[in-house]
């Protein structure tokens, strides 16, 4: 199984999520999105399974800067682009695996994912 986490080293949730993963014996690659943009087919994946609202971190600075008009013109077809484009708008972590995607820093599905 290949996982992926991506996200920005410094975030303080990453750290959590970086923690639990080396604590537990999880092996992953790390994409940094302030060194390498998001891979637009992750994104797309993501907004599907998990829907735009949940993909886009709408509580953070990043959202709190855009425009009323930018954010009410958001939708499933262009948020993958807002993400590409904007990537500290991305709920952190993103982690992939087999198929399946998961948002955020949540230990109880991090051990349903990986620990068997």
């Amino acid at each position: 199984m290949t996982i992926a986490v991506y996200g920005i080293k410094n975030c303080d949730t990453m750290k959590k999520a970086f923690k639990w993963l080396d604590e537990h014996g999880v092996d992953y690659d790390f994409h940094d999105y302030k060194k390498i943009p998001p891979d637009n087919d992750v994104l797309k994946q993501a907004i599907e399974q998990h829907g735009w609202e949940n993909v886009i971190n709408r509580r953070g600075t990043t959202w709190r800067k855009l425009s009323n008009d930018e954010k009410s013109n958001i939708n499933t077809g262009n948020a993958a682009d807002l993400a590409f484009e904007t990537p500290s708008i991305i709920k952190r972590p993103l982690i992939t695996y087999n198929d399946s995607i998961i948002l955020g820093f949540d230990m109880d599905k991090y051990e349903q994912a990986f620990i068997k």
